[in-house]
């Protein structure tokens, strides 16, 4: 366990261990350009494993199904549980003459999901069991009529899809070495506490990039994380670790939670349950997963975890985290759904003190919203082509370099 007095911030370049990434400034053309979102919507959201966002716990039964508005794959997606528990994905359509299947977000089928328009019936596996009139059709097989499968699996609860017919890879080759980084968080044992979407009048990859760095932190966030991040010893640094695998990335980020002066309120909070500016002990430290605050850090903020291409986890603590998804719509449009993780509460204060964090983190998430449609217009003006890239804000140069291999390529990134 290295000494608390330690911050593990020593003024290194993280960019500069990547020279492959360059040190360049970016170009604006990715988040203005109608042809460009047309590539990207091909080879990156038809290809890529994506985050649904939702949990396998929110269709618990067989027969419990989500309906999923994919705008970018031109699609709606309907995840079933079927009578054997896995979980499937199918296209919202109805084989006959095309019409929406299931028209609510969310139910359950019982026996089978019928068609309002005609009344075929769907059973969870997404075969066609019933056809009103069956009779009068020519040369009918129902077994050549099924739901169209979506390609979908599971990591740690959270579902994904992917909309090309035949991956090339399954999830976990997809998401590589973050399997094991994270293997052991107790993403199974934290029930959703609360949910924020938001729809943005901007390019998703503005919407991605606000989560990709707490550069904006001490300045945008002042009253939640300015004088947390503030660090006496090296005032411009606070990342204390970063990794960049294949497609995907991390950034581990100093705090000084501990020493940090706390409002009445904060420390009340504190005193009663879980909170986004408590900390565990030394002693906890050593059974988190490799991955949560790998520096071991006793000035260690949060970690970042960035699934391209749309999918964020915020781990704060082993008792809580937050996850994003954010879905481009159109090349100026998109949507983001924020979730935040934490225990269940066992009593009325520890009720009040989630209450409190959900405030909180709406608050936070606020203040980042409010800054994405404003830099689109700014973008639109045509003032800027470029835009330079700060050492902290490595995760967003990697994911620029990605995408690009991504949109070169068949689709299967190197």
């Amino acid at each position: 366990m290295q000494d608390s007095t330690d911050t593990h911030v020593n003024g290194k370049r993280w960019t500069l261990d990547h020279p492959e990434l360059g040190t360049g400034s970016l170009p604006i053309t990715p988040y203005l350009s109608a042809e460009y979102f047309e590539r990207e919507r091909e080879k990156i959201f038809s290809r890529s494993w994506i985050c649904t966002g939702k949990k396998v716990e929110e269709i618990p039964q067989p027969g419990d199904y989500l309906v999923l508005d994919i705008a970018v794959g031109k699609t709606s997606a309907l995840l079933v549980r079927g009578k054997d528990g896995r979980v499937r994905g199918f296209h919202n359509v109805c084989k006959h003459r095309g019409n929406r299947l299931a028209w609510n977000d969310r139910g359950a089928c019982g026996t089978g999901l019928t068609c309002r328009f005609h009344g075929w019936t769907y059973a969870s596996d997404g075969r066609l069991i019933g056809v009103p009139e069956e009779d009068m059709f020519f040369d009918f097989d129902k077994r050549d009529y099924g739901l169209s499968p979506i390609a979908t699996d599971v990591w740690e609860g959270f579902i994904f899809i992917n909309l090309d017919p035949d991956p090339p890879e399954t999830l976990h080759q997809y998401l590589g070495e973050v399997v094991d980084l994270l293997r052991g968080y107790a993403f199974d044992r934290l029930p959703l506490s609360w949910s924020y979407t938001a729809e943005q009048k901007c390019n998703w990859r503005i919407l991605r990039d606000s989560q990709l760095e707490f550069y904006h932190g001490k300045a945008l966030h002042q009253q939640f994380a300015g004088k947390v991040m503030m660090n006496k010893q090296q005032p411009s640094c606070h990342v204390l670790d970063a990794k960049l695998f294949r497609r995907h990335s991390m950034m581990s980020f100093y705090g000084d939670r501990r020493n940090t002066q706390r409002t009445p309120m904060e420390l009340l909070m504190a005193q009663f349950g879980a909170s986004f500016k408590t900390f565990p002990s030394a002693r906890d430290m050593d059974r988190w997963p490799l991955g949560v605050n790998p520096t071991r850090s006793r000035q260690w903020f949060f970690d970042i975890y960035y699934i391209f291409p749309n999918f964020h986890l915020v781990i704060l603590s082993p008792f809580l985290f937050v996850a994003h998804t954010m879905l481009p719509e159109t090349v100026h449009r998109s949507t983001w759904n924020a979730r935040g993780y934490f225990p269940q509460p066992t009593t009325a204060a520890e009720s009040v003190t989630r209450e409190y964090n959900k405030c909180l983190a709406r608050d936070v998430w606020l203040e980042d919203g409010s800054t994405l449609e404003n830099t689109q217009r700014g973008i639109e003006s045509g003032v800027l082509s470029h835009y330079p890239v700060q050492d902290q804000e490595l995760l967003i140069r990697h994911a620029h370099k990605v995408a690009e291999e991504l949109l070169a390529s068949d689709g299967q990134a190197e």
